[in-house]
């Protein structure tokens, strides 16, 4: 992969990180303000935690892809496919920047999960 589109790349996993962790930093201040017993009133917007859990989760999941994005270009593994060893598209990476497979090989795991 060239270093140019490695370097724009990183650039946008390391954005998205940090938009992550943001909005991890939110979710965990509206969860403790919740808590707090003068904002009861604030209790109604976080009366579903398992939305609040799941924002969360969902975060803490992407961020350790993005870290594993990371790991796999300072060791010049990013953009090849875990299953075959060819490049991974670059529009697909630009679609998915932290895809381990080829467009080719996701279909085909894709289409074998829906059928087994």
């Amino acid at each position: 992969m060239p270093e140019d589109i490695y370097a724009v790349q990183r650039e946008r996993l390391q954005v998205k990180k940090a938009e992550l962790y943001g909005r991890l930093d939110r979710v965990t201040a509206n969860v403790r303000r919740g808590n707090d017993p003068d904002s009861k009133e604030r209790a109604k917007e976080l009366e579903d935690s398992e939305v609040v859990d799941a924002l969360g989760n969902e975060a803490r999941v992407e961020i350790s892809k993005i870290n594993e994005a990371l790991r796999r270009m300072d060791n010049d593994e990013y953009g090849i496919c875990d299953e075959c060893g060819s490049d991974i598209n670059e529009g697909r990476l630009d679609a998915h920047p932290y895809a381990r497979k080829c467009i080719d090989c996701a279909r085909f795991d894709e289409h074998r999960r829906a059928h087994s």
